[in-house]
């Protein structure tokens, strides 16, 4: 390999890690500001909004870039990346944080990068070296272990949801990683949004509430934030970090998102934070730095 190839993986390499930094970053204030939207809204109307505002906004930006519809063969993912993080993830979480903290919920999102890898094994084909896969279990372990050590409040039926939740976005991350590759990061959630809005725009209509009357300002505001960050804005520089640095080795960065969103959920919902917290995120950065230098893939 010359120099100037290996300085382009370099590039690349690092693209794809900012690219799914960011995307992390913006997803971390979805279970948070989910929690806000539905202690005044209705889940199942915060999820058809959601939907439906970004699907608007997917289908104006493919109409405006002119961009060339999927083939036959795209539809059946795109489907899949419908079902897993338009629908899936958002419903399933918006109706777990009715029995459960967004505190509790938020930590549920650790064990999503095992489902990511798995599912990029399942449909991508990746093979990533064993040790990466010691580094990734004690990265969820530390996260799911820190929630019991803290003695949150469970709810078997919110604890159901969430585990649904994080399983069918992990088979949605994976697959729109994978299409990525063909179809465009931007694209990719553009398409699975606007495929869904047909469903999602009259159902939302249907159920709209019947008076938005004493609706504060935050919960406005959270809807205004899944619906432009978490649901299309942050998809954009997930998926391209994700095909650009593999879906099992860029998911691992989804270990820090727990961590942000408690650090949101202290600051918005005026949750508590300790050091402990801090200890433990100290730990889940080492075992993401340390997924990073064993990601490298099996031939």
């Amino acid at each position: 390999m010359t120099e100037i190839s290996r300085h382009k993986v370099k590039e690349d390499t690092t693209q794809a890690w900012v690219n799914g930094f960011i995307g992390v970053v913006l997803f971390s204030g979805s279970l948070p500001a989910t929690r806000m939207a539905v202690l005044e809204f209705n889940p199942v109307f915060v999820t058809l909004a959601r939907a439906s505002i970004a699907g608007i906004l997917a289908l104006i930006a493919l109409l405006v870039f002119k961009e060339k519809k999927p083939s036959k063969e795209q539809l059946f993912p795109l489907v899949i990346v419908a079902l897993g993080v338009v629908v899936g993830f958002p419903l399933l979480s918006a109706l777990a944080l009715q029995y459960v903290s967004s505190a509790h919920s938020i930590v549920f999102v650790g064990i999503l990068p095992l489902a990511t890898a798995i599912f990029g094994i399942l449909r991508g084909g990746e093979r990533p070296r064993p040790i990466f896969w010691l580094f990734s279990l004690m990265g969820s372990l530390l996260v799911v272990g820190y929630a019991f050590a803290q003695g949150l409040s469970a709810s078997p039926m919110g604890d159901i949801l969430m585990l649904l939740a994080v399983i069918l976005c992990g088979l949605g991350y994976a697959e729109g990683a994978k299409l990525t590759k063909t179809l465009g990061g931007w694209q990719v959630i553009s398409w699975a949004l606007v495929l869904s809005l047909p469903i999602m725009l009259p159902l939302s209509f249907c159920y709209l509430p019947t008076s938005f009357e004493g609706v504060s300002v935050g919960a406005w505001t959270s809807l205004a934030y899944v619906s432009l960050f978490s649901m299309f804005i942050g998809f954009i520089f997930w998926y391209r970090g994700l095909a650009q640095g593999g879906t099992a080795t860029i998911g691992q960065l989804q270990l820090l998102q727990p961590f942000f969103g408690l650090a949101l959920a202290a600051s918005l919902l005026h949750e508590q934070v300790s050091l402990g917290m801090v200890a433990v995120t100290l730990g889940v950065i080492l075992c993401v730095a340390a997924t990073r230098k064993f990601a490298k893939l099996q031939r």
